[in-house]
């Protein structure tokens, strides 16, 4: 079941609302667990006994690190930290990357292994990520060990966040597990949120996302340079506005339920260099691997030549961690060297640069990045590039003229909508209504700032239910990561 769906709109969302309304508090975790096991064994029930099996062995290991941390036991207790990691890792291995490996090992040797052909349970980078962060967070002191075998089912299998994150530690919620409190005003703002979010998905993602289709998945002999860079900005904006779609809807979500989850998006495109996209661009998945990754490594604590060797470890883990195919790993260390080449020289020189010339900079190599995150096979990926730079096939044909005319409109307007634009527009017409009557500004703003909103959201949520009646192209791009 995903976000974007009529059963989920329709049936699945007010139904779990309408329960969460009437359950006692002492019940609220049971219900979202029992909901959110219901919600993932939709369309993986075989795989739900895997997300089981995860909150088990980790909610035991918790247990057992905070007792041996307590008995002065320092070698089991890291022993059973070592089991939780390798037993974490181990699983996603297997269902993640043993494929790719047979597979890279029958190119390499002219072996005939046979793959597995497995398929990988929906969520378990992120879910996986979740586990491994509370039981280092234990083992280091910075939580408690969760006593309730529920309240801790309910963290792991949350349905908000489960599928695609944000990548929800557990210090940052364990608060919140017991004592979040649901008010109206939340309540709505969460409904917006999330609305805005299904706006994003299916009116924007979903739309440029056949533009990328067609023309990715076409004949690329016929391809024009002008028709690869369209399809490369299709794709750009596909990724931002699914995926920041999906973390709106995770995030307001939340806020219906009481939680409050972390930002995962700020803007991104708006970014003025590559270092400033990453700290905007999927920025739980940012901080997990700084903190559980980077800084255990040792950081920039050790030499510059030791940092450079740290970060791209990093990389190359968040390049593997995306998908098990070799081009994610090319993209991660595509953005080593990009953030390697700012950190030594290129932000001091970009600070003489004008502002138009750092926004070019940073668009330019954001966009090659996604083709290279975009197109698994290597020689396709090869050629699609060739043709971006003009050393294949012609510049412009009538095929780049029929997407610009199709599509240009769109792409512009979803330009300016991955932007801070609409929101200072809606900022000067709510102060434009208020103006009139300055000491009722405050109470008036208010109003009509509720009212603006929810015609906004309302509309949005007409659009988006028409759009999937429809029956139009719908996926989640981060579901096979």
């Amino acid at each position: 079941m995903v976000f974007s769906s009529l059963i989920f709109l329709c049936a699945f969302l007010p139904v779990v609302l309408a329960l969460y309304a009437v359950c006692p508090g002492k019940y609220r975790n049971l219900l979202l667990t029992i909901a959110s096991l219901l919600f993932y064994a939709w369309g993986e029930p075989r795989y739900v006994f895997i997300m089981l099996f995860s909150t088990v062995f980790d909610y035991i290991n918790g247990r057992a690190i905070e007792y041996f941390g307590m008995q002065n036991n320092r070698m089991a207790k890291r022993g059973i930290l070592i089991l939780s990691i390798v037993g974490n890792l181990g699983i996603l291995f297997f269902f993640k990357y043993t494929n790719l490996l047979i597979t890279s090992w029958n190119q390499l040797t002219a072996s005939e292994f046979g793959v597995l052909n497995l398929a990988m349970p929906i969520g378990i980078s992120f879910y996986t990520f979740q586990t491994m962060s509370y039981t280092i967070d234990v083992y280091r002191g910075y939580v408690k060990a969760q006593k309730g075998l529920v309240a801790f089912a309910m963290y792991i299998s949350m349905f908000p966040q489960l599928i695609a994150g944000p990548i929800v530690r557990y210090k940052w919620i364990e608060p919140q597990l017991e004592g979040r409190v649901v008010t109206e005003e939340r309540w709505v703002k969460g409904m917006h949120r999330f609305l805005i979010g299904l706006g994003k998905k299916v009116i924007f993602a979903n739309q440029i996302g056949n533009l990328w289709i067609d023309i990715s998945g076409g004949n690329l002999s016929t391809l024009s340079t002008l028709g690869a860079w369209i399809g490369a900005f299709a794709y750009t904006f596909q990724i931002y506005f699914d995926f920041s779609g999906y973390s709106d809807m995770a995030i307001g979500l939340g806020q219906m339920f009481g939680f409050t989850f972390p930002e995962n998006f700020i803007y991104p495109y708006e970014a003025k260099n590559i270092t400033d996209f990453w700290r905007r661009w999927h920025i739980t998945l940012g901080a997990w691997f700084r903190e559980y990754i980077y800084i255990p490594l040792g950081g920039n604590r050790r030499g510059l030549q030791r940092q450079l060797a740290n970060l791209f470890v990093v990389w190359l883990l968040t390049g593997l961690w995306h998908g098990a195919s070799w081009n994610f790993a090319l993209w991660g260390i595509y953005f080593f060297v990009l953030l390697v080449a700012e950190k030594v020289f290129l932000l001091k020189e970009m600070e003489h640069w004008p502002q138009v010339m750092r926004h070019i900079y940073g668009k330019f190599f954001i966009v090659v990045g996604w083709v290279l995150f975009a197109i698994e096979d290597f020689d396709n990926m090869g050629y699609y590039l060739q043709v971006m730079f003009g050393i294949k096939n012609s510049l412009v044909n009538e095929a780049a003229g029929y997407y610009l005319q199709t599509y240009g409109i769109l792409l512009v307007i979803m330009a300016v909508a991955s932007t801070r634009i609409p929101i200072r527009l809606m900022n000067r017409l709510r102060r434009y209504l208020v103006r009139e009557e300055p000491e009722f500004a405050v109470k008036k703003g208010k109003s009509v700032e509720f009212v603006l909103y929810s015609l906004y959201t309302f509309i949005i949520l007409l659009i988006s239910i028409g759009m999937l009646i429809s029956g139009s192209y719908n996926p989640f791009l981060y579901f096979r990561f």
